[in-house]
């Protein structure tokens, strides 16, 4: 595995880890960790035999819940070990969608505390990590957004995937630093970020030189893979999980 660009590692000069957790194969755990005064918890899911990688997942503006959980739950019955972290710490009020926008909001305000916290939480899981030689992150609507943060900040990973994610680039950023492959998977209809902010994106991509791919599902809205939700497109769930798992298994 790559190690954190210098940069983004002297964002986590507050950063107390823990003691490293040993990752049993086959198990779920919690991965705790502490970035200045915050802490916060990840979830752990191992695949029963030696892992083929690891997936980080960032979640969706609601935090860290059963739906990051299932999700790293499916990869590691692919044979990888998914770490589903936290942004937001283990003391955020999470109940309603006032609680989600000011967590949120806080972070897209203050860019350099977003970036730290992505590159604590997968600084703790790569600590713990069996395998480090293959290590991705992907993340769904803002984990999506947090994604591209990621790539943009110059996180030393193998991919990014962006689930229909927030896709523009915010004043003053570039993918300049970008060491990965990025993939976008994204719906058609989507009324968060649409078809122009995807092709300013892939524009923005292709003039920086970074390997990326997109694959956008026709008629699909915002937040397509979340079962329950009025946007949930089954068919377009299916497609681009099966387009993670080819774009896994190309690198």
């Amino acid at each position: 595995m790559k190690h954190l660009s210098l940069h983004i590692v002297s964002l986590c000069a507050a950063l107390l880890l823990g003691t490293p957790v040993s990752l049993a194969a086959g198990e779920a755990t919690t991965l705790t960790y502490q970035l200045g005064d915050k802490t916060f918890a990840a979830h752990v899911e191992t695949a029963a035999s030696p892992a083929k990688g690891t997936v980080f997942i960032i979640h969706d503006w609601d935090g860290l819940t059963d739906y990051e959980k299932s999700r790293a739950k499916m990869l590691s019955d692919l044979g990888f070990d998914a770490i589903a972290v936290d942004l937001f710490g283990v003391d955020a009020k999470l109940e309603n969608r006032d609680d989600y926008k000011r967590e949120t909001g806080a972070l897209y305000k203050d860019r350099t505390q977003f970036r730290a916290r992505i590159a604590a939480a997968i600084d703790a899981g790569v600590n713990s990590a069996r395998n480090r030689e293959k290590i991705v992150i992907i993340g769904y609507c803002f984990g999506g957004a947090a994604t591209l943060e990621a790539a943009r900040a110059g996180l030393r990973a193998d991919g990014f995937v962006s689930f229909h994610g927030g896709l523009k680039t915010p004043d003053g950023q570039d993918y300049s630093q970008t060491t990965a492959p990025v993939l976008v998977l994204h719906g058609s209809a989507d009324p968060v970020s649409g078809m122009e902010d995807v092709a300013a994106l892939i524009n923005q991509l292709k003039d920086a030189n970074v390997p990326h791919d997109a694959q956008i599902f026709g008629g699909a809205r915002h937040s397509f893979t979340v079962q329950g939700s009025r946007d949930y497109d089954a068919q377009a769930d299916q497609k681009s999980w099966d387009a993670l798992q080819r774009f896994l298994a190309k690198l």
